[in-house]
């Protein structure tokens, strides 16, 4: 068994997907965990779903754009086209199974580590890191208008180089 493929653990599967009625029995091959993934999550494993969900969640936790995933697949002679990159990687979002995460207006990333935590964006090259500080919080949040509640917080912390 690959030392990478053991990433695919029980935390990678979102709380929801567990309340759904079926609980994961996760093995450590990467085939066998997208499928348990999918399905607990309530999501028909197709040959594509499952070849994109072995590309992203084989690896461990990382974060990907579409176009980036797009040429993952095509390298590994996954025949899938952009628009069914972007419509599985918003899928897996709704299920709970990815974290969309917006840099601007013009990057959107897919974070595998759904977990609560926050992110540098590396300006200079265009890539998103998790922050370690599991103990960074802000301090005060703002009033909510009526109706409404905060489903998450994500801070963006953007770098770069020293000048």
């Amino acid at each position: 068994m690959n030392d990478e493929v053991s990433v695919l653990n029980d935390d990678a599967v979102h709380p929801a997907a567990r309340s759904a009625g079926h609980h994961p029995a996760l093995t450590g091959c990467p085939w066998h965990d997208v499928n348990e993934m999918l399905q607990a999550a309530g999501l028909r494993p197709t040959r594509q779903r499952m070849a994109l969900g072995w590309l992203l969640f084989g690896k461990g936790a990382r974060h990907l754009t579409a176009e980036m995933l797009y040429e993952e697949a095509t390298l590994a002679k996954v025949p899938v086209s952009l628009a069914t990159v972007y419509n599985t990687l918003n899928q897996l979002t709704d299920a709970g199974l990815l974290r969309q995460v917006s840099v601007d207006g013009t990057k959107t990333y897919f974070d595998t580590n759904v977990s609560a935590h926050h992110h540098f964006y590396l300006e200079h090259n265009h890539e998103l890191v998790d922050i370690p500080d599991p103990n960074l919080m802000l301090t005060k949040m703002p009033e909510v208008p009526e109706g409404y509640e905060i489903a998450r917080v994500d801070m963006v912390v953007r770098l770069r180089k020293k000048r």
